[in-house]
């Protein structure tokens, strides 16, 4: 039996050389002739930019350029561009450098090149600015008020887009009718995301084949490969190469295209020398893609027996000064797959707008749109077995779509899942028959004890089609070059499982290479827990392909028929064949054959350098659907408003599990995501001068080990007919789940003091605040 094949939690291949520290990242890339670049960056929320001197900066010694605006309009770079399939859209014009106005904290202004890090910001320090400031606007629902800064004459009223889906009519028709309408407020605080390696890229310019190149931490290479060439340099794409090695955490935000990457291929094609950019962390809180940001009105109707009938969601999303790459797509798309979770709605309705601010410019985050419709959706099932006197589990429970396929209100077509038994079992493990005891425990200390449960749909695909190639090399070894990539998931180790169990070799035996435009032909990237569903299943088809190839070949070289031939452990065997017992060729010589024509049978053409190799590229939009139920209980001290997380309980569906301690991990890190943004993450912009006050690591509070209790998880498997493993993603769902559990056992834990409604994150002055005002009105 093979030790390596999927289903087994095997440890990943990548830890060794991480544990051993000889992990490569972009810091780790030494050239004795690179230069270094540093961007000056706007310190005002909004204001015009009236003059720039540069000539101070230009003159310090070891300085070798300084850029504006002008210089790259000079040179006929095109503006950043906005992807996302939303129309209307208005999409303003996003410079690398700003051009005459800054529109947030952070916007950058001019680019310096020089011989050192150091000499690099001492010039960017001589540049004079003249600002003249403006009034700012910071809140989503601000922006789109009467009176409002403008951001944009091409934008009025500050609204970017303005898109309705559902069935407007059914859900005015179903709220009538209902003999219970329950109306919720919450808002979806925004993120910074902080991921343990910042932005950093090194670029290169060969002046011979008039190529750049740009060594970056990103994830989706090939679609920033297209924007940059095709939208601001305007050049064929294979005369831009991109290529992460490896990346220390994403969460999405290295998905997009930023203006630094523009700046250092722009600068290194100047130059004509390497020019290496590292954001520290501060800068990464003022001009990383930011998270979340939407905030919601939503009404839940339901019948006399408690049947939900409708959901009407009016949302407005925060985008930010500019349209980040994919910036309304998680607002206006993504999060439409998701409306109405797990729940059988007959009829939903959503209005979505986007609105500009002077803040950070929004983009997907660790689910990118799902974990805000889930959230909606459960806060107010919540609300609403609060309001009609019912079990929020039992309300959940009869509503839950039971048998499937399943077409939801949305228009997803849901193929399988166990809703209700992920539920089912979610309560017995988490003891919820116990939980009035240990709330009675918990008053005798004076503490406040509150149950939380929460379910969840992820809607998982990410961008359609996805390509995979397996090439033979000569010292045996199989590469396995897939589109979608890595930054911590250990793809290194879940695809070479899936290639050893279909190829029947050692899982040494496979090279994985993966984020490489001048290797790996095609790809999406992993965005939207699509790497097993969309790269897995092209990895197969891949295989199949030379499979196929290879069977061909060793019924020629064994002169048999295909027919005959039996596949076993990485050989082909001739099948019955008494008078020469074991006949057979592996397929590592037939990978070495194969690269002579003269062994090829009749009709097979001869592919220079490819032989047994295949690359396929997958073409499909079909989604997968994980799904789970999750229970928490949070313990809070009246007194402080302190509160902490003692049990968490889930249990999730992922389909066929090809490594389930991988899967786990991936749950857990999504769980702590969530957690930390229902808890603690808070990003606040000062409303009247637009500052970041939120700026740091003294002021943000990320989740630590010590903020967890140990995460009781159990992984249920029923496979999808989506793809040929079975798989469903993982990436997201933790992080799709644990905020609307967490929320729902806090709120239960205060409803006894007489709080009805609290926001995200919930964190010890707000508990506190609210126990307050309870009290006075009591």
């Amino acid at each position: 039996m093979n030790d390596h094949q999927p289903g087994r939690s095997v440890r990943r291949l990548e830890d060794v050389r991480f544990l051993m520290g000889r992990g490569r990242y972009v810091d780790d890339i030494a050239n004795t002739s690179e230069l270094h670049g540093h961007v000056l960056r706007s310190p005002h929320a909004h204001a015009l930019i009236r003059r720039i001197d540069i000539a101070p900066a230009v003159a310090l010694p070891g300085v070798r350029l300084v850029a504006i605006a002008a210089d790259l309009a000079a040179d006929g770079l095109g503006p950043l561009p906005c992807l996302a399939a939303v129309k209307p859209l208005i999409v303003p014009p996003r410079p690398a450098l700003a051009d005459g106005c800054v529109r947030h904290v952070g916007d950058p202004v001019a680019f310096v090149v020089a011989d050192s890090v150091e000499a690099a910001r001492e010039a960017a320090e001589l540049i004079e600015v003249d600002y003249d400031p403006l009034a700012a606007v910071v809140d989503g629902r601000a922006a789109l008020a009467d009176g409002t800064p403008t951001l944009w004459k091409q934008a009025p009223g500050n609204l970017a887009f303005h898109l309705q889906k559902g069935d407007h009519d059914a859900v005015a028709r179903a709220m009538k009718e209902a003999a219970h309408v329950v109306a919720v407020e919450v808002m979806n605080n925004r993120v910074v995301v902080v991921p343990i390696e910042p932005r950093a890229g090194i670029a290169r310019y060969d002046a011979a084949t008039d190529t750049m190149d740009l060594e970056l931490t990103g994830q989706g290479l090939h679609g920033i490969r297209r924007q940059l060439a095709e939208f601001v340099f305007k050049v064929l794409p294979e005369r831009i190469q991109l290529h992460a090695p490896d990346v220390g955490g994403g969460f999405g935000m290295k998905n997009f295209l930023y203006p630094e990457w523009v700046l250092l291929l722009w600068a290194a094609r100047k130059l004509g020398q390497p020019v290496r950019w590292i954001a520290d962390r501060a800068e990464e809180f003022v001009s990383g893609a930011q998270g979340r940001d939407i905030a919601a009105t939503a009404r839940i109707a339901l019948d006399a027996t408690g049947r939900i009938l409708a959901l009407d969601v009016a949302m407005v999303a925060n985008l930010g000064a500019y349209l980040s790459g994919n910036g309304p797509g998680a607002s206006a798309i993504a999060a439409s797959t998701a409306h109405g979770g797990v729940y059988d709605i007959p009829a939903i309705a959503v209005d979505v707008r986007g609105a500009f601010t002077n803040t950070v410019p929004v983009d997907a985050y660790r689910g990118a749109g799902k974990p805000e419709a889930n959230y909606i959706t459960e806060r107010c099932i919540e609300a609403a077995a609060r309001v009609i006197g019912r079990d929020p589990a039992g309300l959940r429970r009869q509503n839950l779509i039971a048998s499937f396929p399943h077409k939801t209100a949305m228009g997803m077509a849901i193929d399988s899942g166990g809703f209700v038994g992920n539920l089912d079992a979610a309560v017995v493990r988490a003891d919820t028959k116990g939980f009035e005891a240990r709330r009675a425990a918990a008053k005798a200390r004076g503490r406040l004890l509150g149950i939380g449960v929460g379910c969840f749909l992820e809607t998982s695909r990410g961008a359609p089609n996805e390509g995979a190639e397996v090439r033979f090399e000569t010292d045996g070894t199989v590469m396995i070059a897939l589109g979608t990539e890595s930054n911590g998931q250990g793809h290194e180790t879940s695809f070479a499982q899936i290639a050893s169990e279909h190829l029947g070799l050692p899982i040494g035996a496979f090279r994985y290479v993966q984020a490489d435009t001048r290797q790996v032909k095609s790809g999406a990237g992993h965005g939207g827990a699509r790497s097993m569903h969309m790269g897995g299943a092209a990895l197969v088809k891949a295989m199949d392909a030379a499979l196929a190839k290879a069977r061909r070949l060793a019924a020629h070289l064994l002169q048999a028929s295909g027919d005959d031939l039996d596949y076993d452990q990485g050989r082909f065997t001739v099948r019955g064949a008494a008078d020469t017992p074991g006949r057979g060729i592996d397929l590592a010589a037939l990978a070495l054959s194969a690269q002579d024509p003269a062994n090829l049978p009749e009709g097979m053409a001869p592919e220079t350098g490819k032989g047994l190799g295949e690359h396929v590229l997958n073409i499909t939009d079909v989604f997968t659907f994980p799904s789970g139920c999750h229970v928490a209980e949070v313990e809070i001290d009246p007194e402080t408003g302190a509160a902490e997380l003692l049990r968490y309980t889930a249990v999730d569906d992922y389909g066929r599990l090809i490594n389930p301690m991988l899967t786990e991990g991936q749950v857990q890190g999504g769980v702590a995501q969530g957690i930390g943004q229902a808890m603690m993450e808070h990003t606040v912009y000062d409303p009247q001068s637009g500052q970041l006050l939120s700026g740091s690591l003294m002021d943000y509070a990320l989740p630590r080990a010590d903020n967890f209790p140990s995460f009781d998880i159990d992984l249920i498997e029923r496979p999808t007919a989506a793809n040929p493993l079975g798989v469903k993603g993982s990436g997201q769902a933790g992080c799709i789940a644990a905020p609307q559990t967490i929320m729902a056992a806090i709120l239960d834990a205060l409803r006894p003091a007489g709080v009805m409604a609290l926001d995200m994150p919930a964190t010890p002055a707000r508990i506190w605040e609210s126990l307050a005002m309870a009290g006075s009105r009591r």
